[in-house]
């Protein structure tokens, strides 16, 4: 299986306890809930919510042999619970850059050519959810390659500098052994050792990572095509930045902690379905 989202990229379960913060913010804690607000991560664990809720609909058609019904909606609804995803997240992102001088990131994502890009990725993240969408945004994304253009050049540097490939597939790959380990907590994982479920995670590999640099290519396209030159070659240079890389780390960071809980949730909810329909 592949994950719900697996593709978030970088800009792009039951959610962990949320950290609570005693009295006032400090000069560091507003400063990063201000660059979580300029990245709009609110909308994008929302997207995320959407996504885990479809996939989780047809996930029960393939595991149940029928759409679920209201029961197992509403434990989807529970299990992607969009605030406690939220606050998780920002928690996890908050105490990932904890120390680091984000100075440069508010600088950009402030201004309106950072707040255009990230506009764009939400907008893109959004259309490429429909099917047609993305395979003509995959079909546009080789063609642009093939013609050596220079928006195919700037999205495979994007991907490159932000490694974005490699933590992708790690974190799909983390998150189908989360799954395997839910359905063993319901004792419906077949008698799969720990062993064998690595196994046939690692068998999906080369699947899941010609897939991951598919879809980001025609993400990334349908995403940056729109863009002004001169704000895309800005948001490279700071990707190569240390402040670039930080935040790159945060994000994932925080989201690949979110996608393994889920997905473990996810496991233990279609064992119980699947152990009660045995019956």
């Amino acid at each position: 299986m592949h994950r719900p989202g697996a593709r978030f990229m970088r800009l792009t379960v039951l959610a962990l306890p949320f950290l609570a913060l005693a009295g006032p913010l400090s000069a560091q804690q507003d400063e990063t809930r201000a660059l979580y607000d300029a990245l709009r991560l609110d909308e994008v664990v929302g997207i995320m919510r959407d996504e885990g809720l479809a996939y989780g609909r047809d996930m029960a058609a393939d595991l149940f042999g029928s759409a679920g019904g209201p029961s197992w909606d509403a434990r989807l609804d529970d299990i992607y619970d969009r605030g406690r995803m939220t606050d998780a997240v920002e928690a996890d992102f908050r105490q990932a850059l904890d120390g680091v001088d984000i100075g440069p990131l508010l600088e950009f994502f402030g201004s309106p050519e950072g707040a255009g890009i990230i506009a764009l990725e939400i907008e893109a993240r959004q259309a490429i959810r429909d099917e047609a969408v993305e395979e003509a945004a995959q079909a546009r994304a080789e063609t642009l390659a093939a013609q050596n253009d220079p928006l195919a050049a700037d999205v495979a540097e994007f991907i490159e500098v932000n490694d974005l490939v490699e933590q992708n597939v790690v974190g799909s790959l983390n998150s189908n052994f989360a799954f395997y380990l839910g359905l063993a907590d319901s004792a419906a994982d077949g008698g799969m050792s720990e062993d064998q479920m690595l196994a046939e995670v690692w068998a999906q590999e080369p699947e899941i990572r010609a897939d991951t640099r598919e879809w980001l290519e025609g993400y990334l396209t349908l995403a940056y095509a729109p863009a002004d030159p001169d704000a895309l070659d800005a948001y490279l240079a700071l990707s190569r930045s240390d402040a670039g890389q930080s935040l790159n780390r945060a994000i994932f960071a925080a989201f690949d902690t979110l996608y393994v809980d889920l997905s473990r949730e996810l496991g233990r909810a279609a064992g119980a379905r699947m152990a009660t329909q045995d019956l």
